[in-house]
């Protein structure tokens, strides 16, 4: 399962075989079942999240109506966490949940300063991870206000083939937005 994780460090930042070991004692794997809650709302978030194999999920509920509202996936070689939690330690406002069975590493926040400490280039290298999820949430977000849900729908699918066959229609269509029915509406169109 480390494997992983190292290819897609070292895709970043430099790391040698004997770095590799010194990072080997940080790391926390764990094998989850489907529907696995890693974080609950109101729970301080006390790792950061990496998914060497399958899929996981953050979502809130709706205040008045307890809706599920999904604000982001991880697939394969995706980091998951609530970064303000876990960097402020304050409870989180959200739920992290497996929507498959998978394999996660985890790096916990108490050992961060550790780790950083012996290993600086993994500074850089999650420097990096959120700069690119940063900008990932401001894309969503330009989608989310500048486009129709149609618009949405078609940019998703072109992006995530393979992914909108791994995940309920619900999930989609709570992340992009709008209803189950509404997607199925904009799925039975002809193009």
């Amino acid at each position: 399962m480390h494997e992983t994780l190292i290819r897609h460090i070292r895709n970043y930042v430099t790391l040698t075989n004997e770095e590799v070991n010194t990072l080997l004692p940080f790391l926390r794997t764990d094998c989850i079942p489907k529907k696995h809650l890693l974080l609950k709302a109101g729970h301080v978030c006390q790792s950061n999240y990496f998914v060497s194999k399958g899929c996981l999920r953050m979502y809130f509920l709706q205040e008045e109506t307890e809706a599920e509202q999904i604000t982001q996936f991880a697939l394969e070689n995706w980091w998951l966490t609530d970064n303000m939690s876990l960097l402020l330690q304050t409870p989180s406002q959200f739920y992290i949940q497996a929507i498959e069975a998978s394999e996660i590493i985890a790096i916990d926040k108490k050992m961060e300063d550790e780790l950083f400490s012996q290993l600086p280039q993994l500074e850089r290298y999650f420097r990096l991870m959120l700069q690119r999820a940063h900008g990932a949430s401001q894309l969503r977000i330009k989608y989310i206000f500048g486009s129709t849900g149609k618009e949405r729908y078609h940019h998703f699918a072109k992006l995530f083939p393979d992914f909108m066959q791994r995940i309920p229609q619900y999930m989609l269509a709570s992340y992009l937005g709008f209803s189950p029915e509404f997607l199925s509406k904009i799925r039975a169109q002809k193009e």
